[in-house]
Protein backbone atom coordinates (compact mmCIF):
# COMPACT_ATOMS: atom_id res chain seq x y z
CA UNK A 1 0.00 0.00 0.00
CA UNK A 2 0.86 3.58 -0.57
CA UNK A 3 2.50 5.64 2.09
CA UNK A 4 0.20 8.40 2.97
CA UNK A 5 1.01 11.52 2.01
CA UNK A 6 2.28 14.42 4.88
CA UNK A 7 -0.32 17.03 5.41
CA UNK A 8 0.94 20.38 5.26
CA UNK A 9 -1.28 22.46 7.70
CA UNK A 10 -1.55 26.40 6.46
CA UNK A 11 -2.71 27.79 9.64
CA UNK A 12 -1.50 30.70 11.53
CA UNK A 13 1.34 29.62 13.88
CA UNK A 14 -0.41 28.90 16.94
CA UNK A 15 -3.99 26.75 15.61
CA UNK A 16 -1.13 25.26 13.02
CA UNK A 17 0.91 23.61 15.93
CA UNK A 18 -2.56 22.77 18.03
CA UNK A 19 -3.66 20.93 14.83
CA UNK A 20 0.08 19.14 14.51
CA UNK A 21 -0.10 17.79 18.29
CA UNK A 22 -3.82 16.68 17.00
CA UNK A 23 -2.73 15.10 13.75
CA UNK A 24 0.27 12.76 14.66
CA UNK A 25 -2.29 11.63 17.65
CA UNK A 26 -3.99 10.23 15.07
CA UNK A 27 -1.20 8.83 12.91
CA UNK A 28 -1.13 11.28 10.58
CA UNK A 29 2.57 12.64 9.10
CA UNK A 30 2.03 16.62 9.26
CA UNK A 31 3.96 19.52 8.95
CA UNK A 32 3.61 23.79 9.55
CA UNK A 33 3.83 25.58 7.10
CA UNK A 34 1.91 28.64 7.85
CA UNK A 35 0.75 31.13 5.78
CA UNK A 36 -1.55 33.98 7.27
CA UNK A 37 0.03 35.98 10.63
CA UNK A 38 -2.03 37.13 13.27
CA UNK A 39 -1.56 40.22 14.68
CA UNK A 40 -4.30 41.73 17.29
CA UNK A 41 -4.88 45.31 17.38
CA UNK A 42 -3.54 47.54 20.32
CA UNK A 43 -5.56 47.53 23.76
CA UNK A 44 -7.49 50.81 22.46
CA UNK A 45 -10.31 52.59 24.20
CA UNK A 46 -12.51 50.83 21.99
CA UNK A 47 -11.77 47.20 22.69
CA UNK A 48 -12.03 48.16 26.72
CA UNK A 49 -15.61 49.88 26.05
CA UNK A 50 -16.74 47.25 23.88
CA UNK A 51 -16.44 45.10 27.17
CA UNK A 52 -17.95 47.83 29.04
CA UNK A 53 -20.66 47.27 26.82
CA UNK A 54 -20.72 43.66 26.51
CA UNK A 55 -23.91 43.14 28.84
CA UNK A 56 -26.00 45.70 26.47
CA UNK A 57 -25.61 43.40 23.26
CA UNK A 58 -27.81 40.29 22.66
CA UNK A 59 -25.46 38.57 20.93
CA UNK A 60 -21.28 38.64 20.54
CA UNK A 61 -20.32 37.14 16.66
CA UNK A 62 -17.17 35.91 16.52
CA UNK A 63 -15.65 35.06 13.09
CA UNK A 64 -12.78 33.06 13.74
CA UNK A 65 -10.72 31.47 17.14
CA UNK A 66 -8.17 34.12 16.66
CA UNK A 67 -11.09 36.71 17.12
CA UNK A 68 -11.96 35.29 20.30
CA UNK A 69 -8.50 34.97 21.55
CA UNK A 70 -7.68 38.70 20.89
CA UNK A 71 -11.33 39.87 22.21
CA UNK A 72 -10.97 37.96 25.40
CA UNK A 73 -6.92 38.72 25.70
CA UNK A 74 -8.51 42.79 26.59
CA UNK A 75 -11.16 41.33 29.16
CA UNK A 76 -11.40 43.18 32.26
CA UNK A 77 -10.14 41.17 35.35
CA UNK A 78 -12.48 39.19 36.95
CA UNK A 79 -15.16 40.02 34.43
CA UNK A 80 -17.29 37.26 33.33
CA UNK A 81 -19.62 36.59 30.35
CA UNK A 82 -22.98 38.35 30.74
CA UNK A 83 -25.47 35.62 31.21
CA UNK A 84 -28.09 36.53 28.73
CA UNK A 85 -25.43 37.16 25.98
CA UNK A 86 -25.24 34.53 23.45
CA UNK A 87 -21.69 34.00 21.44
CA UNK A 88 -22.01 32.77 18.30
CA UNK A 89 -19.31 31.66 15.70
CA UNK A 90 -19.35 29.95 12.52
CA UNK A 91 -17.30 26.43 13.36
CA UNK A 92 -15.93 24.16 15.87
CA UNK A 93 -12.65 26.01 16.70
CA UNK A 94 -14.41 29.12 17.26
CA UNK A 95 -16.90 27.08 19.62
CA UNK A 96 -13.93 25.67 21.89
CA UNK A 97 -12.66 28.95 21.86
CA UNK A 98 -15.25 30.30 23.32
CA UNK A 99 -16.04 27.33 25.93
CA UNK A 100 -12.45 27.25 27.24
CA UNK A 101 -12.70 31.24 27.78
CA UNK A 102 -15.32 30.42 29.88
CA UNK A 103 -18.25 31.13 28.39
CA UNK A 104 -20.69 28.71 29.38
CA UNK A 105 -22.04 26.03 26.66
CA UNK A 106 -25.91 27.10 26.98
CA UNK A 107 -24.59 30.91 25.65
CA UNK A 108 -22.67 29.29 22.67
CA UNK A 109 -24.58 29.53 19.24
CA UNK A 110 -22.29 27.57 16.74
CA UNK A 111 -23.16 25.37 13.54
CA UNK A 112 -22.49 21.77 14.55
CA UNK A 113 -22.52 20.39 11.35
CA UNK A 114 -20.89 21.78 8.28
CA UNK A 115 -20.63 23.62 6.36
CA UNK A 116 -19.37 26.03 8.75
CA UNK A 117 -20.26 29.56 7.20
CA UNK A 118 -22.14 32.70 8.02
CA UNK A 119 -25.11 31.13 6.18
CA UNK A 120 -25.25 28.25 8.41
CA UNK A 121 -24.88 30.75 11.42
CA UNK A 122 -28.32 32.53 9.98
CA UNK A 123 -29.93 29.65 9.81
CA UNK A 124 -29.60 29.02 13.56
CA UNK A 125 -30.64 32.47 14.19
CA UNK A 126 -33.09 33.63 11.96
CA UNK A 127 -36.47 32.70 13.80
CA UNK A 128 -35.24 35.29 16.57
CA UNK A 129 -36.69 38.49 16.71
CA UNK A 130 -33.52 41.17 15.79
CA UNK A 131 -35.33 44.75 15.31
CA UNK A 132 -33.42 46.75 17.86
CA UNK A 133 -31.35 44.14 19.04
CA UNK A 134 -27.13 45.22 19.63
CA UNK A 135 -25.34 43.10 18.31
CA UNK A 136 -21.07 43.01 18.39
CA UNK A 137 -19.04 41.56 15.45
CA UNK A 138 -15.20 40.84 16.63
CA UNK A 139 -13.49 40.28 13.28
CA UNK A 140 -10.01 41.06 11.37
CA UNK A 141 -9.58 43.62 8.89
CA UNK A 142 -11.33 42.43 5.53
CA UNK A 143 -13.54 39.22 5.26
CA UNK A 144 -16.84 39.10 4.35
CA UNK A 145 -19.82 41.66 5.65
CA UNK A 146 -22.77 38.82 4.61
CA UNK A 147 -23.69 38.09 8.14
CA UNK A 148 -23.42 41.92 9.51
CA UNK A 149 -25.90 43.23 6.32
CA UNK A 150 -28.06 40.05 6.92
CA UNK A 151 -28.40 41.19 10.64
CA UNK A 152 -29.20 44.97 9.89
CA UNK A 153 -31.59 43.80 7.33
CA UNK A 154 -33.38 41.66 10.19
CA UNK A 155 -33.38 45.26 12.44
CA UNK A 156 -30.36 44.81 14.59
CA UNK A 157 -28.38 47.31 15.09
CA UNK A 158 -24.79 45.60 14.35
CA UNK A 159 -21.36 47.14 15.17
CA UNK A 160 -18.13 45.19 13.80
CA UNK A 161 -15.13 45.70 15.86
CA UNK A 162 -11.26 44.90 14.51
CA UNK A 163 -9.69 42.85 17.04
CA UNK A 164 -6.73 41.51 14.73
CA UNK A 165 -5.40 42.43 11.24
CA UNK A 166 -4.32 39.44 9.20
CA UNK A 167 -1.05 39.88 6.64
CA UNK A 168 1.74 37.42 5.09
CA UNK A 169 3.61 35.44 7.06
CA UNK A 170 7.72 36.57 8.19
CA UNK A 171 9.04 33.03 7.21
CA UNK A 172 12.82 32.18 8.93
CA UNK A 173 15.28 29.65 7.30
CA UNK A 174 13.18 26.54 8.63
CA UNK A 175 9.84 27.51 7.38
CA UNK A 176 11.68 28.46 3.87
CA UNK A 177 13.35 24.39 3.88
CA UNK A 178 9.86 23.11 4.43
CA UNK A 179 8.60 24.93 1.12
CA UNK A 180 11.19 23.26 -0.60
CA UNK A 181 10.32 20.00 0.42
CA UNK A 182 7.52 20.31 -0.23
CA UNK A 183 7.44 21.85 -3.83
CA UNK A 184 10.25 19.25 -4.50
CA UNK A 185 8.36 16.15 -3.65
CA UNK A 186 4.14 17.16 -4.47
CA UNK A 187 3.47 13.51 -4.68
CA UNK A 188 4.30 12.97 -0.66
CA UNK A 189 2.69 15.64 0.15
CA UNK A 190 -1.00 17.31 0.40
CA UNK A 191 -1.50 21.57 0.87
CA UNK A 192 -4.56 22.17 3.84
CA UNK A 193 -6.20 25.48 3.20
CA UNK A 194 -8.51 26.94 5.82
CA UNK A 195 -8.44 30.54 4.32
CA UNK A 196 -8.37 31.97 0.55
CA UNK A 197 -6.11 34.81 1.58
CA UNK A 198 -3.45 31.77 2.63
CA UNK A 199 -3.75 30.49 -1.10
CA UNK A 200 -3.20 33.96 -2.35
CA UNK A 201 0.07 34.69 -0.07
CA UNK A 202 1.34 31.25 -0.89
CA UNK A 203 0.95 32.09 -4.79
CA UNK A 204 3.03 35.03 -3.90
CA UNK A 205 5.75 33.61 -1.51
CA UNK A 206 6.51 30.99 -4.82
CA UNK A 207 6.04 32.64 -7.26
CA UNK A 208 6.46 31.16 -10.93
CA UNK A 209 5.49 27.62 -9.30
CA UNK A 210 3.31 25.18 -11.51
CA UNK A 211 0.81 24.08 -9.06
CA UNK A 212 -0.44 21.17 -11.47
CA UNK A 213 0.98 18.39 -9.55
CA UNK A 214 -0.24 19.81 -5.83
CA UNK A 215 -2.91 18.50 -4.19
CA UNK A 216 -5.09 20.05 -1.70
CA UNK A 217 -7.91 19.95 0.82
CA UNK A 218 -9.78 22.86 1.52
CA UNK A 219 -12.24 23.68 4.19
CA UNK A 220 -15.30 25.57 2.21
CA UNK A 221 -15.94 26.16 -1.05
CA UNK A 222 -14.80 29.61 -1.63
CA UNK A 223 -11.43 28.47 -0.60
CA UNK A 224 -11.58 25.51 -3.08
CA UNK A 225 -12.29 27.58 -6.02
CA UNK A 226 -9.29 30.11 -4.71
CA UNK A 227 -7.08 26.82 -4.95
CA UNK A 228 -8.39 26.03 -8.07
CA UNK A 229 -7.48 29.30 -9.78
CA UNK A 230 -4.34 28.87 -8.78
CA UNK A 231 -3.81 26.25 -10.38
CA UNK A 232 -3.32 23.29 -7.67
CA UNK A 233 -4.09 19.80 -9.54
CA UNK A 234 -6.68 18.30 -7.15
CA UNK A 235 -8.55 20.15 -4.92
CA UNK A 236 -11.03 18.67 -2.33
CA UNK A 237 -13.80 20.42 0.15
CA UNK A 238 -13.06 18.67 3.64
CA UNK A 239 -15.12 19.93 6.49
CA UNK A 240 -12.43 20.92 9.53
CA UNK A 241 -13.29 18.35 11.49
CA UNK A 242 -9.68 15.84 12.48
CA UNK A 243 -11.94 12.44 11.56
CA UNK A 244 -12.69 14.02 7.91
CA UNK A 245 -9.66 15.13 7.46
CA UNK A 246 -7.74 12.29 8.27
CA UNK A 247 -10.35 10.49 6.11
CA UNK A 248 -9.67 12.73 2.94
CA UNK A 249 -5.84 12.08 3.37
CA UNK A 250 -6.01 8.34 4.01
CA UNK A 251 -7.77 8.27 0.68
CA UNK A 252 -5.60 10.10 -1.89
CA UNK A 253 -3.44 8.42 -4.12
CA UNK A 254 0.73 8.62 -3.64
CA UNK A 255 1.63 10.99 -6.47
Amino acid sequence: MNARRALVVTRPQQQAAQWLQRLQAAGVQALALPLLAIEPVAQTPLLAESWQALSQQRMAMFVSPNAVAAFFAARPAGAAWPAQVWAAGTGPGTAAALRAHGVPLELVVCPEQPPFESEALWALLQAQSWAGQRVLIACGDGGRGWFADTLRQAGAVVNRLQVYSRRAPSWAEPERQVLACVLAQPGGHCWWFSSSQAVAHLSALAPGTQWGSHVALASHGRIAGQARRCGFGLVLEVPPLLPDVVAALAALPRG
